[in-house]
């Protein structure tokens, strides 16, 4: 059984990312109309973990809504008109940028029924955000049949017409006024009074504590509004939008700027070790120390960058210590989101770091660049490797390494382990990328943390997998480990430069390790659950310092070599 529904949701996917491709080709479309049913009926079949009870009639999914709305812009609740664009001048314009809790990209409220969403990302976002829109249209279609008598007058029910008053804010509702309109607001929802005043609290805040009763009352009245064909929802992407996608426009000046600096700062004929990581751990790791005048001990202090992250003024002093040392910051303006630190060796100190007994003495250079997007990967991947041109001269990058540490989706362990890829695997494809790891699972021997090794499945999108394809990945001759979105992305980019086209040496070694930020099998453990916190700093350390440990290392073989 499980077998076949995994076929089924392999081919719903597929399906799925075929039919918003040829719908943003199109241009625009209704989701209340045919190609909207045919997006909604193909997400209903594959049911992911992450939208909970979305095929529950009756019950409104509160945790997938909170997920979907930390991703998309404040007051998306409210228009029926969203409108993906690229970077087309808004900010030039007296609109203020909404930015998303948990996606960097510039929103625009245009007028009262019209979001504009900034597209930098390539088709991975374009997925992303359709697939969060998707569910959000279910719920509040979930929420007009609920809240509405479906009769030519949608007549509202008392519930509702309670909700509408708390959301007005014409009269001021005393603490026991604001529990009843929550029993109200449970009853109509499908969920417990403790579900709804636990909701209520966790969407709330003090500026706006009743956000819960206003994202039910208006996703049910934009979906009433498209029910009556008052005012129609509809989905349009720019032609400036579908022009640029696919062409690596963002990546392009991205690599360009990169290779710029490099060249101003005359590093680019250096040994170069490129890692996709986060801004802070490797710049922690080889700077903290110092610039809080604390004392390296044989271990690693886990605690300091725990502390570390917690506090901003620590995280100050650490970058602009390592800044006065000579770490080079390119805050992006190309549009790729993707931010750089390069971090000339030469120059720094290993003494009071973890890796003061390395006896490194080579001229090295790191480059850490932000987290990519799916799809982009290879965008931003393909275009830092090309050779560059300068002053009529061409030269080759002379990278000697890449280095991969993401968070991924754990089948097997829990949130906070490690997974180490021998293969990457596309899923819906056979697709493969199989590649020598220089990270193995005896690097990461710890008493609290468990690493597993294996074969991982790049996804289309996180927010799509149920729990049937997980299982037959993980329990078929698959046998992945985990899921991410950028591995084979990257993979392919490395090996079309290094095997094929030659852009650079094909003997750079390659590091790939993940973290888990949650494991979709369990329930509880989605990443609609919440974020790591805290439990994701020992991983993620731990990863820097394995990655940190074979770069110094293959410094000192170059440096015996030339002895």
């Amino acid at each position: 059984m499980t077998n076949s529904r995994a076929r089924e949701t392999t081919e719903a996917i597929e399906r799925l990312y075929i039919s918003m491709r040829h719908l943003f080709y199109r241009g625009f479309f209704k989701p209340g109309g045919v190609s909207g049913e045919s997006i909604r009926s193909l997400l209903k079949t594959i049911n992911p973990e992450i939208y909970g009870t979305m095929n529950v009639p009756n019950k409104l999914e509160l945790d997938g809504l909170m997920y979907v709305l930390d991703r998309l812009p404040e007051g998306i609740e409210e228009c029926a008109f969203i409108h993906l664009t690229s970077d087309e001048g808004f900010d030039k314009g007296s609109f203020e940028p909404i930015v998303p809790k948990k996606r960097r990209r510039n929103c625009y409220r245009i007028d009262e029924h019209q979001m504009n969403i900034e597209v930098l990302l390539g088709r991975s976002e374009i997925y992303d955000i359709l697939t969060h829109l998707t569910f959000l249209f279910i719920e509040a279609d979930k929420i007009r049949n609920l809240a509405f008598i479906q009769d030519e007058n949608w007549k509202p029910t008392r519930a509702f017409k309670i909700i509408e008053e708390v959301v007005k804010g014409e009269k001021k509702f005393s603490r026991k006024e604001k529990e009843v309109a929550l029993i109200h607001l449970s009853s109509l929802i499908g969920r417990t009074f403790e579900e709804t005043l636990r909701a209520y609290n966790t969407f709330g805040d003090d500026e706006n504590p009743d956000r819960l009763f206003k994202i039910i009352y208006n996703l049910g009245k934009v979906s009433l509004d498209d029910a009556k064909q008052s005012r129609e929802r509809e989905i349009h992407f720019s032609a400036i939008l579908k022009e640029r996608v696919g062409h690596h426009y963002f990546g392009e000046k991205w690599a360009n700027k990169v290779k710029e600096v490099l060249f101003e700062n005359d590093l680019h004929m250096r040994p170069l070790h490129i890692i996709s990581a986060n801004m802070h751990s490797v710049k922690n790791m080889l700077y903290a120390n110092d610039a809080l005048k604390k004392k390296d001990h044989k271990e690693v202090d886990y605690k300091l960058y725990g502390d570390i992250s917690d506090k901003k003024d620590l995280r100050d002093k650490v970058s602009k210590y390592a800044a006065d040392q000579g770490l080079i910051y390119i805050d992006d303006k190309s549009g790729s989101n993707i931010d750089v630190q390069i971090i000339d060796l030469s120059k720094t100190d290993l003494k009071n770091t973890p890796f003061g007994n390395t006896k490194y003495s080579g001229d090295d250079v790191i480059m850490v660049f932000d987290y990519a997007f799916g799809e982009q990967a290879y965008e931003v991947m393909d275009e830092l490797l090309r050779p560059f041109e300068h002053k009529g001269e061409v030269y080759m990058m002379k990278v000697k390494s890449v280095s991969i540490m993401g968070k991924a989706g754990i089948l097997s362990g829990e949130k906070g382990d490690i997974m180490i890829p021998t293969s990457h695997i596309f899923e819906g494809t056979a697709d493969n990328y199989p590649f020598e790891n220089a990270l193995k699972l005896e690097d990461f021997k710890d008493d609290e943390l468990k690493a597993f090794e294996g074969t991982m499945i790049t996804v289309l999108g996180t927010s799509l997998q149920n729990r049937d394809i997980l299982s037959y990945f993980m329990n078929t001759s698959w046998k992945a480990i985990g899921l991410e979105m950028e591995g084979a992305h990257y993979q392919k980019a490395i090996q079309v430069a290094s095997k094929i086209r030659h852009h650079i040496a094909p003997d750079l070694f390659v590091c790939y390790a993940y973290y888990a930020s949650d494991n979709p099998l369990e329930t509880g453990s989605t990443l609609s659950s919440g974020g790591l916190g805290l439990t994701g700093v020992k991983p993620t350390y731990l990863i820097t310092l394995k990655i940190l440990e074979k770069i110094l290392q293959s410094g000192k073989k170059e440096v015996s070599a030339k002895k």
